[in-house]
């Protein structure tokens, strides 16, 4: 028997996904509006981007609602999510939002440090820990960072971004750790090169078959799927890890 205050939630399982207008977000809010989950798409600037996909996954039979506020500013960030929550518990969280202002260390200013971390790091603690209670109250739930491979081998002129993903994964362990009894799960998934927008100014043909054993990028949709079964009841037994979806490159 449960403890009073702590019944387990019996309605539609809810995930919020923060950064979801983007292309790697896109992906895994539509592989987990597939597993019938109800999503909350999360945008900052590209509301319009978060509305048309959730457009989109409506129109597919799903639901879904898209949000907008800024990771960066915490009075924001705790209005809205409280504003969700009003509704109903949010079960699965996934902290997609992140991201860069490269420069070599010596020459990287404050702002450029300060910015990534907030996003990142600031952004975890003002999404992830409002929803915290809720989620132990439910008896279910799944918390899952996109991380990076940087974050573990390391990557010239992203110093402040590997930090600030690594601080994820030392967060992701220790919060695993406290709420593994309530049958919520928390994990990292650390993306190598995936094929989006952002990546492909950055890495030719030359430079992945270089980098990467499998000799090509990753797409979206296969960060999408280890992220939807890390959601999944079949995921309950994976806890505190971070996996690397990343061609071999480590």
């Amino acid at each position: 028997m449960n403890p009073a205050g702590t019944e387990r939630y019996r309605g539609p399982r809810r995930a919020l996904v923060t950064g979801g207008s983007g292309a790697i977000g896109a992906a895994i809010c539509t592989a987990l509006a597939r597993a019938g989950l109800q999503l909350i798409v999360h945008a900052n600037t590209r509301l319009e981007q978060a509305q048309a996909l959730a457009a989109r996954l409506r129109e597919q039979g799903h639901e879904a609602q898209a949000v907008a506020f800024d990771l960066r500013d915490a009075e924001a960030t705790a209005a809205a999510v409280a504003a969700l929550l009003e509704q109903a518990p949010v079960q699965v969280l996934v902290n997609n939002a992140g991201v860069h202002d490269d420069a070599v260390f010596p020459g990287m200013s404050a702002r450029q440090w300060e910015g990534v971390m907030d996003v990142s790091v600031n952004g975890f603690y003002r999404v992830t820990q409002p929803l915290m209670l809720p989620m132990i109250r439910s008896r279910w739930g799944r918390v899952i960072s996109i991380t990076s491979v940087a974050a573990i081998a390391g990557n010239r002129g992203q110093v402040n971004y590997a930090a600030a993903k690594g601080a994820l994964h030392a967060a992701t362990r220790s919060l695993a750790l406290e709420v593994a009894s309530r049958g919520i799960t928390v994990n990292a998934v650390a993306p190598g090169i995936i094929a989006t927008p952002m990546s492909e100014g950055a890495f030719d043909d030359e430079a992945i078959a270089r980098l990467v054993p499998a000799r090509r990028a990753g797409r979206p949709e296969e960060v999408a799927d280890l992220v939807a079964y890390l959601a999944s009841e079949q995921a309950g037994y994976i806890t505190g890890q971070v996996i690397s979806i990343n061609g071999g490159m480590i």
